[in-house]
């Protein structure tokens, strides 16, 4: 009869180890979010770059308009809102003693002064501004006689407000325009102070300011200048 080994049967038995199942690990995830091959799929970077960058763009785009404003502003100011007043009623009834007027700088840029326009001047750099009605224009002879005002020796019937005339001061004798002087008259010709004095005389075109064209002193005669 053989001999049991139980020995080696405890030696197998015990040399049999169970072998556990190895526990899979979880891939890390944030927020719920399960990421592959280790990368996430986030645009907030770029998103933050690109916000940025049309933030500065509107910025830029506004500082632009701004400036474009603050120049149009400044050019129509000195183009059309140079203010003057009238001392005095030497062109009653167009207008009145302090009226406050706007002068229009920039027409006389694209145009030369016409007879008939109320035009502001100064005749001394520290003077005070004059405001008076062209008569006479440049190149032409202008005399006055018997009231009423010749051009070139015939008598001015078209755009003219002002009519017997008392006092013909230095165009009694016929007075000869240079190539940029005008003669100009108040329509209140009693009560004025202009080229027919010999303290003013003609206007050159550089002494002119600008055209008078609206009146800003509140009353009745707000408006343009007619």
């Amino acid at each position: 009869m053989q001999g049991l080994d139980f020995r080696r049967k405890r030696r197998n038995s015990n040399s049999r180890k169970q072998v556990k199942p190895r526990r899979t690990r979880r891939k890390a995830s944030r927020g719920g979010l399960r990421f592959e091959d280790g990368k996430a799929p986030l645009h907030f970077a770029r998103e933050k770059l690109h916000r940025s960058r049309a933030g500065a763009k509107d910025v830029v785009i506004w500082a632009v308009e701004l400036l474009l404003v603050c120049m149009l502003a400044v050019f129509l100011v000195a183009a059309f809102g140079q203010r003057v007043s009238t001392a005095g009623d030497s062109m009653a009834p167009a207008l009145r003693n302090g009226d406050v007027l706007l002068i229009n700088r920039a027409v006389y840029h694209i145009k030369s002064p016409a007879r008939g326009d109320i035009v502001a001047f100064r005749k001394e750099e520290n003077g005070h501004f004059s405001v008076k009605r062209i008569v006479g224009l440049p190149g032409e002879t202008v005399q006055i006689t018997d009231g009423t005002v010749l051009i070139d020796g015939e008598e001015l019937t078209n755009q003219i407000y002002v009519s017997n005339i008392e006092y013909a001061g230095e165009a009694e004798q016929p007075v000869e325009l240079g190539e940029d002087e005008y003669f100009v008259i108040g329509d209140n010709h009693a009560a004025s102070d202009d080229s027919r004095l010999p303290s003013i005389g003609a206007v050159t075109r550089d002494e002119i300011y600008g055209e008078a064209w609206f009146i800003v002193s509140p009353g009745k005669d707000f408006g343009f200048i007619g």
